[in-house]
């Protein structure tokens, strides 16, 4: 029997540059005349990979949203790896809005993936769910083309990445 070809399906930002582009839109905020007044602050916690914007109203907290997804774009990172959640009432009329970091494949979004490999009936493919990530393989390459195919023409609300390949 021949060697099984195969890759990883993986969810991964660059951190780095999820960073950079933090910080350039935190010199914007203090620059831009339309927000320097407007007591807008955006924060970025590292560890628990999520963002805190605070803004006096959701049209201000719009903009902000806007200019890190400019400078999330220029940095190559796709916009569907952070998850902004609702309103809340902060301190002094304020309104915060915590944007979460997608980081990896969550159980639930692995089965689905899984689910839709194996319902293409392809034959001799196998995936295998590895932790935060998915493995799928096959004994022909074309095969394995065919799924990644497949799963870029899929929207399952995070940035899928194919690494791995051999």
């Amino acid at each position: 029997m021949a060697k099984d070809e195969s890759f990883d399906v993986v969810s991964e930002v660059d951190l780095q540059e999820l960073d950079n582009a933090y910080q350039q839109t935190r010199k914007e905020l203090v620059q831009r005349y339309d927000l320097k007044d407007s007591k807008a602050t955006l924060e970025f916690d590292k560890n628990a990979l999520q963002f805190v914007l605070i803004a006096p109203s959701e049209f201000v907290a719009n903009q902000v949203k806007d200019v890190l997804n400019t400078k999330l774009i220029h940095r190559k990172v796709d916009l569907k790896s952070i998850k902004w959640g609702k309103p809340e009432a902060a301190a002094k009329m304020m309104q915060r809005f915590v944007g979460a970091v997608i980081q990896g494949l969550d159980k639930e979004t692995a089965d689905r993936i899984s689910k839709d490999i194996r319902s293409l009936k392809l034959k001799n493919v196998r995936v295998q769910v590895e932790g935060t990530k998915l493995r799928v393989f096959s004994p022909k390459r074309d095969t394995l083309q065919e799924v990644i195919t497949f799963l870029k023409e899929q929207d399952y609300g995070q940035p899928l990445q194919y690494v791995n390949y051999r």
